[in-house]
């Protein structure tokens, strides 16, 4: 005996929308304060001077200037510099 009832799609054949996480604005672009620079899950990029990393562990341009990404002790951060 068949376990579907008729022909159709499987149930549970559907797939969750993907989250849009990843680099919003790369290093040497201009920012203003408040604008997202990474949406990420986990704090794979840490914040640096000029940035702030909020509650889901997006970071945030504090104050206007230019992006800079740089690794340190084998640790990636990002910062906004003048």
């Amino acid at each position: 005996m068949a376990h579907t009832k008729s022909q159709k799609a499987a149930a549970g054949n559907r797939d969750s929308r993907s989250k849009r996480l990843g680099v919003k604005l790369y290093g040497g672009q201009k920012v203003m304060p408040g604008n997202i620079i990474i949406r990420q899950k986990g704090s794979k990029v840490r914040a640096g001077s000029g940035t702030l990393i909020s509650r889901d562990y997006t970071i945030v341009s504090l104050k206007e200037g230019i992006v800079e990404f740089k690794v340190r002790q084998g640790k990636k951060y990002v910062f906004v510099r003048d």
